[in-house]
């Protein structure tokens, strides 16, 4: 029980690095439920390994049912594609806590890598302290859980640090008192209870003066492979064959957000938000800005995408918004219409002739030549961006939600047809029949788009993966739909392509993920949060962003493409002000009600099966546990020493005690030395004969050159005999009343 206690503790260790969600509850849980079955286990059988076995088969059972489920059906019991489907969604895990930022969100790919290790880290522990006999070494179990802040630099809670290691040394205390000091039971308790705490304040309290000491705070961590290796630029002519290569790590921009009630010169210094990342008034962040986008792509030949030259760019007034939206076109930001908020960057080592813009509207301020292209929601320069160039904008965050796209029709972005050209390939018309397929229920162009795109997020599916295998046809969309492995370009793309077969314009947008908060507050971008997502286009609505990627980069899903209503969401405002590596968070907010309660209903079914899988288990267990416990005296590994300790347990319920220096025969002198002084009567007979038999085959089995060979139930025949003659000397009250009474108080 303190195992499962300290494993639940250490788990806190993670807060700072991951939002919040279900993967704190759902570890505590599982973790409690498996400390239940070994905990059972280990109460009926004296192997040191069966405990831990039935542990983890318990535990690959559950996560299994949890999460190789197949998506929208329950089940009890795992099925032949469950250890797939859940080892594609820990690989999907994996490239998201190698690709996120802190605090990353904790999609259902994350929470299944915590719950694993949660779960690994309990039974590693309980083998070593309960199973070996060595409690001091599981400390090095659940310090694995704290590897991660310590390596990123994200120090936990104290209260995490303190919870965990109270219940490790009340541990340590309990392993150390020997198992038959019943008597001063309740002073030890204390005497480890009080020495634990005194022993957390005196690290919380002296701990910090200690560090404050040159010397033992200045330590840092390597970092090889940083230096910069040139100016970074994205590529424009996507090539949906090549696998991905490093992305580099060099600060691309830094940019701040706060606030907007109205156009202002955007290229005066803004205040920088407070050190912790949050944004004033608790309002706006990069969050909800999102993503900032550089360019777009419409020309497609089957295998990679194609870039032409602007048309007409053209000059605008930095007052009014740039938008794809016509109605908004031209026009002062409105707070009525959406929040605002005041962007102010600071280009870094990115060398790119494409402003990187948010998706919502939008005013920008910046200096030079630059040109705006309307047919592709562009801002273009003739010299590019350069080290310390500064520009800035006040973005009108839209309030759209999926109700109102619900029954938007498909508009026509006035681009004579371009994003919805299809490539003429072997297999196009396959792609075609494939998307019909998918969208075969859908009544509207939004659930159309809907469909696809979760038809590409959903990872029994496909998985995230940089590496792409060799093109098999001249048609990487359906080399991708065949393969069902790639990352951001082969999602975006193939939504892109399924959309347009279906009707709906649609082009492939490329640009940043939102950045991280630094010391200061100013969020920072790098290479790594370059990203790639659709775009479908509704009258009245302009270019929508969606995201089929599996959730390996993009966290949650934007409002208006979320089919469970934001289930991943943050629950209080301050959450809003967390960045993260995502585009999905780049909306407002939706009203709280509905999403609350789809939250509720998708989390209360995918735990059916594991609570009515657990329960089953229960019920299995306890009628074993009664077979066993009946069956306990006739156990065929009972052996002499084994029923040595058996019966000196069951004696000293009685307060029949001999402490560990006591041989077996001194032993017997010793109980019936006890049994004269309460009864007036040593055993006789036949209990007389089973205590000196007994002891006797201790002694054999301890000392002599070849085992015994003695027979289980006449072990337990000798146990039962003792005990019972015990029980009835100290349960005649003649002879208790025989018995003068110790004198008091020197009387």
């Amino acid at each position: 029980m303190l195992l499962a206690l300290a494993t639940c503790s250490s788990l806190l260790a993670l807060q700072n690095l991951m939002v919040r969600g279900t993967w704190l509850s759902a570890s505590w849980l599982l973790v409690v439920v498996v400390a239940a079955v070994v905990m059972g286990v280990r109460a009926v059988t004296r192997s040191w390994w069966a405990p831990s076995l039935a542990g983890l088969v318990v535990s690959v059972t559950i996560l299994l049912i949890r999460y190789g489920a197949t998506p929208g059906r329950v089940r009890v019991l795992p099925d032949a594609g469950s250890f797939h489907r859940t080892l594609a969604t820990a690989g999907e895990g994996i490239t998201v806590i190698n690709q996120s930022l802190v605090p990353m969100q904790g999609v259902r790919s994350v929470e299944l890598l915590v719950v694993t290790g949660a779960l690994a880290v309990f039974l590693l522990a309980d083998a070593l302290a309960i199973g070996l006999g060595a409690p001091a070494a599981s400390g090095l179990a659940l310090a694995t859980l704290w590897i991660p802040a310590v390596a990123l630099g994200f120090p936990a809670s104290g209260w995490a640090l303190a919870w965990t290691a109270m219940f490790y040394l009340l541990l340590l205390a309990l392993s150390a008192a020997p198992a038959t000091a019943h008597a001063d039971q309740g002073r030890r308790a204390s005497v480890a209870i009080f020495s634990s705490l005194a022993l957390i304040i005196a690290t919380v309290v002296i701990g910090p003066a200690v560090a404050s000491f040159p010397g033992w705070a200045s330590m840092s961590l390597p970092s090889f492979g940083s230096g910069p290796v040139g100016p970074l630029q994205l590529s424009d002519d996507l090539d949906l064959r090549q696998s991905l290569g490093s992305r580099s790590g060099q600060v691309v921009m830094r940019y701040t957000v706060k606030p907007g009630t109205a156009p202002v010169d955007p290229l005066t210094p803004s205040p920088a938000p407070s050190a912790s990342g949050d944004a004033p008034l608790g309002t706006v962040s990069a969050r909800t800005v999102g993503p900032l986008r550089a360019f777009t792509l419409a020309s497609f030949d089957g295998s990679s995408w194609q870039r032409t030259d602007a048309l007409e760019p053209a000059s605008w007034d930095p007052a009014t918004l740039l938008t794809s939206d016509p109605r908004l076109f031209g026009t002062a930001p409105d707070a009525e219409r959406g929040t605002l908020a005041d962007v102010a960057v600071d280009v870094g080592a990115l060398r790119e002739r494409r402003l990187p813009i948010s998706t919502f509207p939008r005013t920008v301020v910046v200096d030079g030549a630059w040109q705006y292209d309307g047919a592709r929601d562009e801002v273009i320069g003739r010299r590019g961006t350069y080290n310390g160039m500064p520009y800035s904008m006040q973005v009108e965050i839209p309030k759209l939600t999926k109700d109102e796209l619900a029954s938007a029709r498909v508009g026509d972005p006035s681009d004579s047809g371009t994003t919805l050209e299809l490539p003429k390939t072997s297999h196009s018309d396959d792609v075609a029949r494939k998307a019909r397929e998918l969208t075969a229920d859908a009544k509207t162009p939004y659930q159309r788009a809907m469909a696809l795109q979760t038809f590409f997020h959903a990872t029994s599916n496909f998985t995230y993966d940089t590496h792409v295998a060799p093109s098999r046809s001249d048609d990487a969309v359906w080399d991708f739909l065949q393969s069902t492995h790639g990352y951001c370009v082969q999602f975006a793309t193939s939504m892109t392509i399924m959309a347009r077969t279906l009707g709906i314009p649609a082009r492939v947008a490329v640009g940043f993920l939102p950045g991280e908060p630094d010391d200061n507050g100013t969020y920072v971008v790098t290479g790594k949060q370059s990203h790639a997502w659709p775009e479908l286009y509704f009258a009245n609505y302009g270019w929508v962003r969606f995201e089929p990627t599996p959730a390996s980069q993009t966290g949650p899903l934007p409002a208006w493409s979320d089919p469970f209503s934001g289930a991943n969401s943050p629950e209080n405002p301050q959450d809003e002000n967390v960045p993260a590596a995502s585009p999905g968070a780049s909306q407002a907010p939706a009203p709280v009600t509905p999403r609350s309660n789809a939250a509720a209903q998708q989390a209360s079914t995918a735990w059916l099966p594991v609570g009515i899988t657990v329960g089953i288990v229960l019920v299995v267990a306890s009628l074993a546990l009664i077979l066993v416990r009946r069956r306990a005296g006739l156990l065929p590994d009972l052996t002499p020493e084994r029923a040595w300790l058996r019966a000196r347990r069951r004696l000293a319920k009685r307060g029949l005690v001999w402490s560990d220096s006591d041989t077996p025969r001194t032993a017997v002198a010793s109980v019936n030395s006890q049994l004269m002084t309460r009864t007036g009567a040593e055993l006789s007979g036949e209990s007389a004969a089973a205590l000196v038999a007994l002891a006797r085959a201790v002694e054999t089995e301890r000392y002599a050159r070849e085992d015994a060979q003695t027979d289980a139930a006449e072990l337990a025949t000798w146990v039962d005999a003792l005990v019972e003659g015990a029980e009835g000397l100290l349960s005649d009250r003649r002879r208790r009343d025989a018995v003068p009474s110790a004198p008091r108080n020197g009387s």
